[in-house]
């Protein structure tokens, strides 16, 4: 796509150019205007100064939109590459006063543990089908689970899910994934197993969605939740419903600090989970120095990862691991994958043009599920 080609640039060349003209343009485009490489964000208003505020490695934070002359529409042409996903915010400045939000103009959402934010989707991304509901697909169980915890000192709440054709008298694997809560929502996951389940790419699974409370506490490399996971809910479950209750057939799963929360658990108690799913696990760590740039919350977690990589350990015998190239841990997450192999684990490890995200993690499930516990169409064809 040539410059003048652009629609921004077909605008730009109107007459008159006026309030009219911009209402018919904003009307006929949906924004960001998506333009092969080329996305042209927007924002309409009274300001002195707007930008487009994101957290792609290697681009500016904040960068200045264009104000159309004589009009209040304001706009910044980028280019992304193909399969893009970005996230990003608009920011003005009135006067001495800032003021950042969700684009108005785009109704999008991303959500993170950070909160929500505008999403772009750049030229060859699609959602993938397997996230939307099948009406083929038979539906799961949802259970509530409650577990006074001596460890955490709290109840735990616990949502089970049960595959759809679940029998008493089979044999199922275990799945245990942190933030719950926000994987069920975000993340469409009860969709997702539904789904990959009735197309045979997964093998039917019992799923426990663990809530945290305080996951800035409980998270970053916690014993007292290591102990509530392994020694606690996997009894709990084990004793309750028909598992396989082998290494083979336990998997912890975590993104963010849960992917800490998951590696922690398993570097306490190494022989007892076969497989790890870790997506842009926060594993921030120093070579010299104790300034990490993270904050205090990231204290416990620079100094677990420090004596992870001081002595890797085999914690599990296989990890799926991935992460966003446009995260600030993208450089911690490939750094990890060499440090994993070298404790004798097998690491299968995926990127994509993605970000911090429930999004992007709901977006790698079915490499990740299908992995660790293949179904009969996997088994059959790889």
């Amino acid at each position: 796509m040539t410059a003048a080609r652009l629609a921004i640039n077909r605008l730009r060349s109107a007459k008159p150019l006026d309030a009219e003209a911009v209402d018919r343009f904003l009307a006929r485009h949906e924004v960001p205007v998506v333009e092969g490489d080329r996305c042209t964000f927007l924002w309409r208003g009274e300001a002195d100064e707007a930008w487009v505020c994101q957290r792609i490695v290697g681009l500016p934070d904040r960068i200045p939109l264009r104000r159309l002359h004589g009009t209040d529409l304001w706009y910044l042409v980028l280019e992304l590459p193909e399969g893009s996903r970005v996230e990003y915010q608009i920011e003005i400045r009135r006067g001495e006063h800032y003021e950042r939000f969700n684009d108005p103009l785009n109704e999008k959402r991303s959500h993170s543990p950070m909160g929500s934010s505008s999403v772009c989707f750049a030229a060859g991304y699609e959602t993938p089908d397997w996230v939307l509901h099948d009406p083929e697909a038979r539906p799961g169980e949802l259970r509530d689970l409650v577990l006074r915890s001596r460890a955490l000192g709290r109840d735990a709440h616990v949502s089970l899910y049960l595959p759809a054709r679940f029998r008493p008298t089979a044999s199922y694997p275990l799945l245990v994934v942190h933030d719950g809560g926000d994987f069920l929502q975000y993340a469409s996951m009860k969709t997702v197993l539904d789904n990959l389940i009735h197309r045979l790419d997964v093998a039917e699974t019992v799923v426990a969605f663990t809530h945290p409370g305080d996951r800035l506490a409980e998270y970053p490399n916690s014993a007292a939740h290591s102990r509530f996971l392994t020694q606690e809910l996997l009894p709990e479950l084990e004793s309750s419903l028909p598992l396989v209750g082998q290494r083979a057939g336990r998997c912890l799963l975590g993104s963010s600090f849960g992917g800490v929360a998951a590696l922690s658990a398993a570097y306490r108690s190494p022989d007892t989970y076969g497989s790890l799913v870790l997506m842009s696990g926060s594993f921030v760590f120093t070579d010299i120095g104790t300034d990490h740039g993270g904050g205090p919350a990231f204290d416990p977690v620079v100094k677990f990862v420090n004596r992870f990589r001081a002595k890797p350990r085999c914690v599990a015998d296989r990890i799926y691991q991935s992460c966003g190239v446009y995260e600030q841990l993208i450089v911690p997450n490939r750094s990890m994958v060499h440090v994993f192999e070298s404790a004798g684990m097998q690491v299968r490890y995926t990127e994509a043009r993605d970000g911090h995200s429930w999004e992007n993690w709901r977006d790698r499930l079915r490499d990740a599920l299908s992995w660790v516990y293949p179904g009969p169409q996997k088994l059959y064809y790889e």
